[in-house]
């Protein structure tokens, strides 16, 4: 049975990210939502960027496109540490050196589920070369490499095929990524 991350701890910020307080990942996203500190890791190939589709099972944003995977660092955990064990956990890629290329703030009420993202998200990148994700079937429903000029264009014809936070992550990771 897959783990209940519904449940862990996470670390609530103010407006300028300095940690306040925490509560449970549910809390956080119950409306009207708590803001918080997550990541978003980004991967990087000769093939483009990795995506994946979130699993059916997702409590917020289930079944559209994403960058390689999300989640929330423990209260006063190591940001690198946990982007890399979520990684491991939720696309089956280990051994990638990720690198934090910027923060952002932003808020998505999802009405399919009635669940809201209101993050502070710190995005992370890495490059791999030939590596073959073996995700969690309970977390990714499907995984492609695309070209950054297709997923933008893809993005930008069809924004809800893609979670609302994707712009801002191509936004921060782009730079870095156009120069691995």
């Amino acid at each position: 049975m897959p783990e209940n991350r519904e449940v862990h701890p996470v670390e609530l910020v103010d407006a300028a990210g300095r940690g306040i307080g925490t509560c449970t990942v549910a809390e956080a996203h119950t409306l009207p939502g708590r803001h918080h500190r997550a990541y978003s890791v980004l991967l990087a190939g000769p093939d483009g960027v990795l995506l994946q589709r979130r699993a059916a099972s997702k409590t917020r944003f289930p079944l559209r496109w994403s960058n390689t995977c999300c989640g929330h660092p423990a209260p006063n955990g190591d940001l690198a540490a946990s982007a890399a064990q979520r990684l491991a956990e939720e696309m089956g890629v280990t051994g990638v050196e990720l690198r934090e290329v910027g923060e952002f703030d932003y808020r998505a009420e999802d009405a399919a589920t009635n669940r809201v993202e209101d993050e502070h998200d710190h995005v992370l990148v890495g490059y791999v070369d030939g590596a073959t994700p073996d995700p969690d079937p309970a977390e990714v429903g499907q995984w492609r490499w695309v070209s950054l000029p297709e997923l933008r264009s893809a993005v930008e014809a069809d924004p809800d095929s893609y979670t609302p936070w994707l712009p801002g992550v191509l936004r921060l990771a782009e730079p870095a990524v156009l120069k691995s």
